[in-house]
């Protein structure tokens, strides 16, 4: 059985130096987690240096991103690189007809069958990190943005306290007492 997301890395890792290059294009189907407006686009490079499988890439997609401050539907363009290695275990069967060499791949989430990479776990792993993790409308954060206002979002109170020291502010919980901002107060 031919799975179409699998891409045959053989050639590359039992003749070390020989590039492949592939053009690739897809929506990820299996990801619900993602919103793509357009599939997902790039190439990928493979190449073995005998010890290590190198793969390289640059995509771009579009996806709908949920607003960091109103929630509402953001659109974005996302373009990531992709820069991998892995290690190779065995001898390539194009220096000794004994053995011949495989990836060793020890992800926490398989990116290989034998010598075949699976190229869409491989690009959701990329794209998700390479998604904004703090997304904004056009508003931003001091815009009037009306979504925002219909849900009664309130904009972050400005403060004159040490930037270093509101940044921690985020770390009390509910039931803590919370912490004057105006010195004068004291």
């Amino acid at each position: 059985m031919i799975r179409e997301d699998l891409l045959d890395l053989n050639d590359a890792l039992q003749h070390p130096g020989r590039k492949i290059s592939v053009d690739i294009t897809t929506e990820l189907p299996d990801e619900g987690e993602l919103d793509l407006v357009a599939p997902l686009e790039g190439f990928l490079e493979a190449v073995s240096t005998g010890n290590l499988l190198l793969i390289t890439g640059e995509f771009k997609a579009k996806a709908v991103v949920e607003c960091a401050r109103c929630s509402g539907p953001v659109e974005k363009l996302v373009n990531f690189e992709i820069d991998e290695q892995f290690p190779v275990v065995g001898t390539p069967s194009s220096l000794s007809a004994k053995d011949f060499a495989q990836v060793a791949a020890d992800e926490p989430f398989p990116l290989f069958e034998g010598n075949q990479l699976i190229v869409e776990a491989l690009l959701r792993q990329a794209l998700l990190l390479a998604l904004p993790s703090q997304p904004l409308c056009e508003f931003g954060w001091d815009g009037d943005c009306p979504v925002a206002a219909e849900q009664e979002v309130a904009l972050p109170k400005a403060s004159n306290a040490r930037p270093e020291f509101l940044a921690l502010q985020n770390l009390l919980g509910p039931d803590s007492d919370e912490i004057d901002d105006d010195p004068e107060d004291a």
